[in-house]
């Protein structure tokens, strides 16, 4: 039976109420998601005029091109435009940091499945059928499409990259105990469920209107411009919602963006791009494969001396994000443990496949699993039970990380052993015990295991937002903000600091879709940092609007600026208290202004990244979870069985959604290291690349017991109203689930080592690994 820990009871909302910050309203499009109004961009009006895009694709992982006759194409039913890369008017590499991403393949071939060419046709049926037509002749070159080739040749899109802590080769010489170790990673697939598109219509200056499923519009609308050979100021990008993103709308939304944006100039008309769900699979990015190996030092309690990393991650063909992907995996390498003296090093491998991209987490799950492992790995060795050498071995208030930003809050000593105890972890260890001893073919297995992960972007000029708020004079409010929308319900919490920042009920504030000519220049919504940042712009530019509203109250009512209080939807003045309404009005009749644009940009980070010191994040968010698994010896099936959650969001804005979010975020991380497979065979061609066979978590995959917890405790950093990001953190808490299954595993061996168990934990995977634990001996 599926649990949530109860939340102190809503009052509702509505005129004279309290404060909505805190309070667990719903997302603001539920109701229309349910009702099946919610508008997403396929869901557009098609207009009668509308073309449609398809793309015909690369036949090699790797090659020059030699022939491409697309004469059958041009005259193909329904075909009204067909372009190559020779007919792109400015630059045809859309990359997002480094160059590497064309649009379409220009000679050289990066990947099999890359674009390379594509067709506007009168319908979505006729593009598809046109692309068929084309005659494709590439000359194969030898490709790369394994990581453990790419890591021995030293096949890089960057060059590699290190951190280091006092004196790690020392700290491991000295060590009582060593141990060595090594974990493979596969890849995860977005696998939203509104796939890449996008509609673009001509504007009558010459420019183009781009309605993207995007997370990063600003992006969007300045890669279709240098695609355009036009100015920025040429484009707008909208954005109302997305059917998910997961990080796989931060950078590769940019592609059908463009070439519908590429149509809709060339043709005057309005053309839309939507990628079947095959071709989204092919041609986008994956999260990154990694393949880590560890060296860590520690003594007779397993207490950790010093470790040496290094990690190896998959980045395709391209640089794309993986800079800041590898980084973070390296920055999150130590997980919540004090490593003494560390020294962590990354390398951006290059394979010939599609470019790997950011996912929830961008990299941080790939080093923070690695952690996990490793502490599993030294409590075998010492025989002590996994959790207390995690808990020995947890960082404290002072503590210094790898990377040289100091610890100054602590919550993971007291929410671990709080979690522990209200989970009756102590009790269940010795029952499962019990349990294994008694049994020979069926196994439980059960871990408790910590997430702290670092909240900013790793790019510091991306840690700003921008938002703009207008008050009409019937006292409804609206907000635009340069976050997106992707049923996170960011929206929702950025209309509660409004109203609260106002003193107003919720129903006044509306908040329309991201636009790039209402608020420019803005960061993707990423890294989960959208409330935080944007939180606070929509907070700055209520305070700006207040400050000359406080002004006029004063004077208009003889009192002192400090009496003028905004509350429950009134304002106070002066000994009166009016409508909120009806003081906009007299604000209004007094030329006072109503509008303002707001921005924030995060305060105390300071990372040097050639000197690899500093300090990246402004503060740490963290969790932890207990996963009790049922493992049968014959087959490797399991089940999950119980897990129990207790996470801290600070001082929660929205305690419904945070919890929804953390669900979701431990399911997909359950996908990620269990079920979602994906397979390519060696010539690169992506074998897992429909729904048949590439299977997410679903209902089935739950637990029977799930509960749900938030822990009580306000943001020590001077976020928006304490409270704490919680998109990506979660996912994390998925590990518990994987090390439960390794402890399932290595109970067949009398627990004295872990056998192998790369994820995804396939029941295959599990099945062999138990028979490693039975042999007797690692492999």
């Amino acid at each position: 039976m599926r649990k949530l820990a109860p939340q102190a009871p809503q009052e509702p909302v509505g005129k004279g109420s309290a404060d909505p910050v805190g309070k667990g309203l719903p997302q603001d499009s539920a109701w229309r998601h349910v009702a099946g109004t919610a508008v997403y961009v396929d869901d557009m009006p098609t207009y009668p005029n509308q073309l449609h895009v398809a793309t015909g694709r690369a036949t090699v992982a790797r090659g020059r091109l030699t022939r491409l006759d697309l004469s059958r194409v041009r005259v193909a039913p329904g075909v009204v435009d067909v372009i190559s890369a020779a007919d792109i008017p400015g630059n045809g590499d859309i990359a997002p940091v480094f160059a590497g991403d064309p649009l379409l393949a220009d000679g050289e071939v990066l990947y099999l499945g890359q674009p390379v060419f594509a067709v506007a046709a009168t319908s979505f049926e006729a593009a598809q059928q046109a692309v068929a037509l084309a005659d494709i002749d590439c000359e194969p070159l030898e490709a790369i499409v394994d990581l453990s080739t790419a890591v021995e040749r030293e096949y890089y899109v960057l060059p590699p990259h290190e951190f280091c802590l006092r004196e790690p080769e020392a700290a491991l010489l000295a060590a009582p105990l060593t141990l060595d170790g090594e974990l493979r990673m596969a890849g995860q697939e977005h696998f939203y469920l509104e796939g890449q598109v996008a509609t673009a219509e001509p504007t009558e200056e010459g420019g183009v209107h781009v309605y993207s499923s995007s997370q990063h519009p600003s992006e969007v609308q300045k890669l279709v411009a240098g695609v355009l050979g036009l100015p920025i100021h040429a484009v707008q990008a909208e954005v109302r919602r997305m059917g998910g993103g997961f990080g796989g709308k931060e950078s590769q939304a940019a592609m059908p963006a463009c070439l519908a944006a590429l149509f809709a100039v060339r043709t005057r008309r309005p053309v839309r791009h939507r990628l079947p769900r095959r071709d989204d699979m092919v041609q986008t990015g994956k999260r990154h494969p990694f393949w880590n190996r560890y060296r860590a030092g520690f003594d007779d309690r397993g207490r950790l001396k010093g470790v040496s990393m290094v990690l190896a991650g998959d980045c395709g063909c391209s640089a794309d994000l993986s800079q800041g992907i590898v980084d973070r995996a390296m920055f999150h390498a130590d997980n919540a443990y004090n490593f003494q003296a560390a020294r962590i090093r990354g390398l951006y491998c290059r394979t010939d496949k599609v470019s790997n991209t950011a996912f929830r987490g961008f990299g941080g799950p790939q080093g923070l699993i690695t952690a996990e492992a490793m502490l599993d790995d030294i409590a075998r060795r010492v025989g002590r039970d996994p959790l207390d050498v995690r808990l020995d071995n947890l960082y404290a208030e002072g503590d210094v990380t790898p990377y040289g930003q100091p610890i100054e809050e602590s919550v993971l000593p007291d929410l671990m052993r709080q979690l522990a105890d209200s989970c009756a972890y102590r009790a269940r260890r010795e029952a499962v015990a019990r349990f294994n001893a008694s049994q020979d073919e069926v196994r439980r297995g059960l871990a408790l295991t910590p997430v702290k992960f670092g909240i900013s972007f790793t790019a510091k000029h991306l840690n700003q937002a921008g938002a703009l708020v207008h008050i009409y004079t019937d006292g409804s409010i609206h907000l635009n903000h340069g976050g997106t929308e992707m049923g996170q319900g960011l929206h929702t919490k950025v209309a509660q600091v409004v109203a609260r920042a106002l003193g107003v009920r919720y129903e006044r504030v509306l908040v329309s879709a991201t636009r790039t000519d209402k608020v420019p220049n803005t960061s993707p919504t990423a890294a989960s940092s959208g409330a935080d940042m944007n939180g606070m712009a929509a907070l700055d530019a209520c305070n700006r609007i207040k400050r000359g509203l406080v002004a006029f109250a004063a004077e208009h009512f003889g009192c002192d600026a400090g009496e003028v209080e905004f509350a429950d939807d009134r304002v106070h003045a002066g000994g009166e208290s009016l409508p909120f309404e009806d003081f906009i009005k007299q604000a209004y009749l007094a030329r006072v202004s109503l509008s303002a644009n707001g921005f924030y940009r995060t305060p105390a980070i300071d990372f040097d990244r050639e000197a690899a010191w500093g300090r990246p994040f402004y503060y740490f968010a963290g969790g932890a979870a207990c996963s009790q698994v049922r493992v049968s010896a014959l087959t490797g099936e399991y089940r999950l069985e119980r897990v129990d959650i207790l996470h801290d969001v600070g001082d929660s804005l929205n305690p419904a959604i945070d919890l929804g979010q953390i669900e979701g975020g431990f399911v997909q991380g359950l996908g990620w290291l269990t079920t979602e497979e994906l397979a390519w065979d060696d010539r690169g061609r992506l074998l897992s690349d429909s729904p048949a066979n590439y299977k997410i978590p679903t209902a089935f995959d739950l637990p029977a017991e799930l509960e749900v917890r938030l822990f009580d405790r306000a943001n020590h950093a001077e976020t928006i109203y304490r409270s704490k990001a919680v998109g990506e953190p979660p996912l994390m808490l998925a590990v518990s689930t994987w090390c439960a299954l390794r402890d399932a595993c290595a109970s067949f061996c009398d627990y004295r080592f872990n056998p192998r168990l790369d994820p995804p934990a396939t029941p295959e995977r599990v099945y062999w690994a138990i028979e490693e634990a039975r042999a007797g001996r690692p492999a």
